[in-house]
């Protein structure tokens, strides 16, 4: 909106400046010495004035000096004859007074040519709709008909149970009139909600596109609008062209945009903002069954949404849209595999097993980056293709040219190998997959672990295992060179994360019990709700916590130091190295 008032008042200062610059041609009138008839005839029977024009009545001459004259003579042809006689030379000047209708036009053109500037900058803005000054209220929704849509279900992979829950949804669109006799009630809404990348947007278009139906597609933000009442206006258009193109399916994305948690008061709430939800209640409470309209809408912030946008008869049907598992990632690398080159000994399963917590985009990213590796040298994508693309989306990319001291590499190594070997040496901890000092993103070094299972809950184990595999790496800098980095900082922050969480959140501190304890929301501000005894305690217990894990980490890397070293020393050589390198070195030692 802003851009179309700044082109437009740029046209209309280019009019008035262009107004101006014409009257500026038009030249200042000179200065006309005006004499009367009288005083005329005598300059003329004289000889004073030899010769004039006669513009109808009005004589007009110049005399030597430059001056101009004029004076008016009487229309009757005779009165010139006696200037005839007199010798003067008379120049006749016809009439060129333009016709009244072209005066007029004249006069207006300025006035037009603005109206007819305005006129094309409200059509233009018209034609677009959204932001324009003529179309604030109308919907910014993109339309995909039903021939366009080609998205389907089978292009959706790994979030089957979720493709189940709205298999009645396409069914309904197909044929309405099965539910109806029924008596049954298809859901008006349906929102789905999980971590971002996961298939949502997708999964939105796959169901329009399944029961060959129309597809509105909107972000929530594009509702809301610094000039309260437009994105109400544009919740009743949006809602109006679906009846027009029913059945149809109406696509949210972001819905908590718009949707989130309405204010208690009058103060600090966003007027515009709560306006378009309210509009969004009434229009979803408007629908019959009979309106073969579906709203389907996504976000990650499923908390945050206002309670009664989730009750019944609105959004009935909530459906998770979670992470895949190991066998939703094979799928969804099958899928994408089938759009580039691949080779045909690629283990899917083994790549799906070394991508835990990959969501569907980030399996199509490492898919993309493989490709473009290939792409760049030529061939077919390998697995190599695929581990280097995987590293690359995980953890950045490679960056070689960076100049690291001889010094600096050591303790780096040391650093990792030195969480390596505690992850190898505790049980039930995560496989070590992998261990390199080659520098990505903002890290030196890297150990990888990955999960042999899928893991949806935690034990005490567990959790106390990774708090010794992260301080593994600040124990091994001490042992050997009796000096600590800066590079345990971030490992020491999940430390403290972490064990703050296994005793204020999971309940896992015998002295403590299950009780949460939850920081305040506002930074630096104190829970009241908490003593400064019992605050003392909780720290008392982390501490406890990260002081014991520090102890059994060290222990470790104490009585298994000259495998250390021996790990290292393969890792300066190689600089990565794998599960299989680091159980070499281990037959080594024990032979």
């Amino acid at each position: 909106m802003n851009l179309f008032y700044k082109n437009l008042t740029i046209w209309l200062i280019i009019g008035l400046t262009a107004i101006l610059v014409l009257n500026l041609f038009k030249g200042q009138p000179q200065t006309v010495n005006v004499l009367t008839y009288s005083d005329f005839v005598d300059k003329v029977k004289n000889g004073v004035v030899t010769n004039f024009s006669l513009n109808k009545n009005i004589a007009s001459w110049q005399d030597s000096n430059g001056e101009r004259f004029r004076s008016v003579v009487p229309e009757n042809p005779s009165s010139v004859q006696s200037f005839i006689d007199a010798g003067a030379k008379i120049e006749i000047i016809p009439s060129r007074e333009p016709h009244w209708f072209f005066r007029i036009l004249l006069s207006w053109s300025p006035i037009l040519i603005l109206a007819a500037i305005w006129f094309f900058f409200m059509r233009k803005g018209s034609n677009q709709g959204g932001g324009k000054a003529m179309a604030f209220g109308k919907s910014k929704a993109q339309l995909i008909d039903a021939q366009q849509s080609t998205v389907r279900f089978k292009d959706v992979a790994g979030i089957d149970e979720a493709k189940e829950e709205l298999v009645e949804i396409v069914d309904f669109l197909k044929d309405p009139t099965k539910f109806t006799e029924a008596g049954a009630r298809i859901p008006t809404g349906v929102l789905l909600y999980g971590e971002p990348g996961t298939g949502k947007t997708l999964l939105a278009k796959a169901i329009a596109g399944e029961a060959g139906v129309s597809f509105f597609s909107i972000s929530g933000s594009n509702f809301v609008e610094m000039y309260v009442g437009i994105g109400a206006s544009r919740v009743r258009d949006l809602f109006a062209e679906g009846k027009k193109k029913a059945p149809c399916i109406i696509f949210i994305d972001e819905i908590d945009a718009v949707g989130r948690h309405r204010s208690s008061g009058a103060a600090g709430g966003n007027d515009e903002r709560e306006q378009t939800l309210n509009q969004l209640l009434v229009e979803m409470d408007g629908f019959e069954v009979n309106d073969k309209v579906i709203i389907v809408a996504a976000t990650n912030r499923l908390d945050i949404l206002d309670q009664a946008l989730l009750r019944p008869g609105r959004f009935d049907r909530q459906v998770l849209v979670p992470l895949p598992d190991v066998l939703g990632r094979e799928q969804i690398l099958k899928v994408h595999a089938q759009k580039i080159k691949a080779s045909t000994d690629i283990d899917w399963k083994t790549v799906a097993k070394s991508t835990p917590g990959f969501s569907g985009a980030e399996l199509a990213n490492m898919i993309n980056e493989a490709a473009l590796m290939v792409a760049r040298r030529g061939g077919m994508v390998t697995m190599r293709d695929l581990e280097s693309a995987k590293d690359k989306v995980m953890m950045g990319a490679e960056r070689r040219s960076m100049i690291i001291t001889e010094e600096e590499k050591k303790i780096t190594a040391y650093h990792e190998v030195g969480h390596a070997l505690v992850a190898w040496m505790l049980p039930g901890a995560d496989p070590v997959h992998k261990v390199t000092i080659v520098p990505r993103g903002k890290a030196l070094g890297l150990t990888m672990q990955l999960p042999e299972t899928e893991k949806h809950s935690h034990s005490y184990t567990y959790l106390f295992n990774n708090l010794c595999i992260l301080l593994g790496g600040r124990i091994a800098e001490e042992l050997v060179f009796d000096e600590i980095t800066t590079g345990s900082g971030n490992d020491i922050e999940r430390v403290s994360d972490l064990a703050r969480k296994m005793v204020c959140e999971w309940g896992m501190s015998k002295n403590i019990g299950p009780i949460v304890f939850k920081a305040s929301e506002q930074p630096g501000a104190s829970n009241p709700l908490i003593s400064a005894e019992t605050i003392e305690k909780i720290n008392s217990e982390i501490r406890e916590l990260v002081e014991t894990a520090h102890d059994t980490a060290r222990k470790i890397l104490t009585d298994n130091e000259e495998i250390m070293k021996a790990i290292t020393l393969e890792l300066l050589e190689k600089e990565t190295i794998s599960h299989k390198d680091i159980q070499n070195v281990f037959d080594q030692h024990k032979a």
